[in-house]
């Protein structure tokens, strides 16, 4: 498993393991991904390449923060607050299209990978 649970500042939930975050991260990417997806077959043409570009990047230091914090980095802390970084960057700029639940959800799944990494930087693992 994870490991055990370590007393997260800030997380609503009260507690969270390594694991808890690694699966909040593969979401955060799978999530991502789909809206990358969503926004290419949008006709409306109201999501310009660089968010698309956002979303993928975004998506691609989800996946690589939870391989590093599977293999128990010791550089993961870098690693968690880029991810961070990125996840609340993007739940910016998703969150700026009102009326799209796609991407409201996204928003939300991005906004909870943010407070997670920034959360299981400062744990040692």
């Amino acid at each position: 498993t994870g490991g055990p649970a370590r007393q997260m500042p800030g997380m609503g939930h009260g507690t969270m393991s390594l694991r808890d975050c690694v699966l909040i991260c593969v979401r955060s990417h799978a999530m991502c991904l789909e809206t990358a997806r969503y926004c290419t077959e949008q006709t409306s043409g109201h999501v310009g390449p660089g968010h698309i570009a956002l979303l993928q990047d975004c998506a691609e230091m989800c996946q690589l923060t939870a391989n590093s914090l599977l293999r128990r980095s010791p550089r993961h802390a870098v690693v968690c607050n880029a991810c961070a970084e990125l996840c609340e960057a993007c739940a910016k700029d998703c969150g700026a299209f009102t009326g799209d639940e796609q991407m409201k959800r996204c928003t939300a799944v991005c906004g909870d990978c943010a407070e997670s990494c920034r959360d299981m930087a400062k744990s040692p693992i």
